[in-house]
């Protein structure tokens, strides 16, 4: 007899990423650059000192105080894991789960609702304003009806690239009746950061990852920083020894290199101005962007059509068509000068 899954579990699709065979794969928001070569060397030294045969440190205190001080926070407000979606499942582990409801503002990122489900939370959706930007009466209709005891806000948003405005996001922290967790995967590249609201005394947390500004996709590092009391919390649901040695020696060592990290972010800012006044020269429509990504929607043609007709010439982007709100889109990770001259060529051709 054939075990049965959860049956939530079995009607739930799984979240997908195609990783295709390009020469121009620009599709995961995934940094262009790889990490300065004084910290790979200076990891492989790390690495041959790594002892394999006994368990890493349970309390990751070298990397949980790396952070700390770059966020001037207190080693306790810091909870990592590996990469930041299972920082938000361990968040939901501990106060999610039968009987709790998540609140999300379509159109954003899938993975907030999709890893509620699979903690058994319900999901409740709000929708965001004509320009996909938050609507905070809608925002207040969505927390009074539900009493969400967890409201995702993700800034910039993914997929879109906009910033929710100090103010908005405060006044959401006002009306949470739960715990509101500010999803800053794209922090580094936004003009702000919630980082400002995060206190003892307030239920806001702040995730972050190494995925995209530390170029580190490949170690699945993130971290949230919040109250204190509820790491506490945290550290209570999430596996025993969850952090490999190497990835918090890898974790650790990245902080150390600051300076390079914010001179890749300079110059992807740079470069997302460049890709977006070039964008906006075609026959798409395109959102303003505080990403490493930009989201767009061909006018004349449908995004699966463009999309296809890119992979045909080796360019991969992300087709955003299936999801909330977004029929037609497609989002572009910005990449290297000549990847996204390499794009924009195909783009060109594609569309004229």
């Amino acid at each position: 007899m054939t075990v049965e899954p959860r049956p939530d579990v079995a009607l739930m699709p799984g979240y997908h990423s195609p990783q295709l065979d390009v020469a121009v794969r620009l599709n995961t928001n995934e940094a262009p650059e790889p990490p300065p070569p004084a910290f790979v060397e200076r990891l492989a030294e790390e690495v041959r000192r790594v002892r394999w045969n006994r368990y890493p440190d349970r309390s990751y205190t070298a990397l949980r105080t790396a952070l700390a001080e770059l966020h001037g926070v207190a080693p306790d407000q810091v909870f990592a894991a590996n990469g930041s979606n299972e920082v938000l499942q361990t968040l939901l582990l501990a106060y999610g789960g039968p009987g709790r409801t998540a609140a999300v503002f379509e159109p954003t990122y899938a993975l907030h609702g999709h890893i509620a489900r699979i903690t058994g939370t319900a999901v409740c959706t709000g929708e965001r304003a004509a320009d996909l930007t938050l609507d905070l009466d809608e925002v207040r209709r969505v927390l009074e009806a539900h009493e969400p005891v967890v409201t995702f806000l993700c800034s910039p948003n993914n997929p879109t690239g906009l910033v929710e405005p100090p103010e908005a996001v405060a006044a959401v922290a006002d009306l949470a009746p739960g715990l509101l967790v500010v999803d800053e995967a794209y922090g580094q590249f936004a003009r702000w950061s919630a980082l400002e609201l995060v206190d003892e005394g307030r239920d806001v947390v702040v995730t972050r990852t190494f995925s995209k500004t530390w170029s580190m996709a490949a170690g699945r590092l993130g971290y949230l920083v919040g109250p204190s009391w509820l790491v506490a919390e945290l550290d209570k649901v999430v596996l025993p020894y969850h952090l490999d040695a190497v990835t918090q020696v890898a974790g650790t060592l990245a902080v150390a290199h600051v300076e390079e990290m914010e001179a890749r972010v300079a110059r992807l800012v740079e470069e997302r101005g460049r890709l977006l006044a070039a964008l906006r020269e075609l026959p798409v429509d395109v959102w303003p962007s505080e990403a490493n990504f930009v989201l767009f929607r061909p006018r004349e043609r449908s995004g699966d059509e463009v999309w296809k007709a890119l992979v045909e010439r080796s360019v991969l982007v992300r087709n955003c068509s299936s999801w909330p709100r977004l029929d037609g889109c497609l989002r572009v990770t910005i990449g290297t000068p000549a990847e996204d001259d390499a794009f924009l060529s195909a783009l060109r051709e594609v569309l004229t």
